[in-house]
């Protein structure tokens, strides 16, 4: 398969995966072929839908191992399935989750969620023509991403703006989207017959291409306009940088105030997003986000693999890792309040 890029992969095998995700709900019907669980998941599939083509993942690792991403489309199934139970669980924890589409109530989604994220990604585990061995370690990957991505998911809710780090917030992103994408990689290799050293070297790249897909999408948050982060008072990457930067005691006392206040203000989100993008913060975060890239192009290097898909995973982090935010959409920002 010769794509130039992620997104051009996964228009070749898109239509592979949905019916993949099919046969997985056909699963949950009775032989009269209705089902309310069925009908339930299939709508919130419907209603989360991922904004990024990312379920071409475990694809792209089982090529670079083998050649051949046609082995993987069912782990892109569940990769589908599992981010789309996290993020309605994350919309829930956030307040957002209340309502889904279709006529699908919280609850109904709530139970939905629990289906898509380990009943369906397990049963498409079980079905794999693969020996007994390699089932049990692809389920436990399964069991392990949902504990990693539930601690971090936990830590990043419990985080308390004044005593966080860069270091403590990296932790938080490790798990909670590097744990998941960990999770799918570390399962690709294993299901291409990799050496448990390639297998680790993997896991490793799935937690570094965590981080930057939650920067990533922390820097979406404030181009969107949407500032969930600000609204949630979450603590992002960010954040820290004008944390750990502020001049005085008082300047950060002050970021402190600014922070609470965003929750409810408008002005008060407008005052920290002029924060967040000064300069010098900025100047940090390109930093720390190049050497972030720098470790996840490392590991790519370390692992070689196909040459014909391998360049599609070097674009796949360098699109991760641009930096989107600039210097300049400061000051409209602040003005608009």
């Amino acid at each position: 398969m010769n794509s130039a890029t992620y997104v051009d992969l996964h228009r070749h095998v898109s239509l592979d995966i949905e019916a993949e995700i099919e046969a997985a709900l056909l699963r949950l019907a009775p032989a009269s072929g209705t089902s309310a669980a069925k009908s339930a998941v299939s709508r919130l599939l419907r209603h989360q839908k991922l904004r990024h083509p990312l379920s071409v993942l475990p694809m792209m690792v089982h090529a670079i191992e083998t050649g051949d991403p046609g082995p993987a489309v069912p782990l892109s199934a569940v990769h589908v399935l599992w981010w789309t139970s996290a993020c309605y669980l994350d919309d829930l924890a956030d307040g957002h989750g209340t309502t889904a589409s279709g006529g699908l109530g919280q609850n109904e989604a709530l139970l939905a969620s629990v289906l898509s994220g380990t009943v369906l990604p397990i049963q498409i585990i079980r079905s794999l023509p693969v020996p007994a061995a390699v089932q049990g370690a692809l389920t436990a990957e399964i069991a392990t991403g949902w504990v990693v991505g539930t601690e971090g998911q936990l830590s990043d809710i419990d985080a308390d703006a004044d005593r966080a780090t860069r270091k403590t917030v990296i932790t938080a992103y490790r798990g909670k989207s590097g744990g998941p994408f960990s999770m799918i990689t570390t399962m690709a290799a294993a299901l291409s017959g990799a050496s448990d050293e390639r297998v680790e070297l993997w896991r490793e790249f799935g937690y570094i291409f965590g981080i930057l897909w939650q920067i990533f999408n922390d820097q979406e948050d404030i181009l969107s306009g949407r500032n969930e982060d600000l609204l949630n008072g979450t603590v992002t990457y960010l954040l820290t940088c004008v944390l750990d930067d502020a001049p005085t005691p008082q300047a950060r006392e002050d970021i402190l105030g600014w922070c609470d206040a965003a929750r409810h203000s408008e002005e008060a989100r407008a005052e920290l997003t002029r924060l967040l993008l000064a300069p010098d913060v900025l100047d940090r975060y390109t930093a720390d986000l190049d050497a972030f890239r720098a470790e996840a192009h490392r590991l790519l290097t370390a692992l070689g693999g196909d040459e014909r898909h391998l360049p599609i995973m070097r674009h796949l982090v360098d699109h991760a890792a641009q930096m989107l935010l600039q210097p300049a959409l400061a000051a409209p920002v602040a003005a608009s309040a």
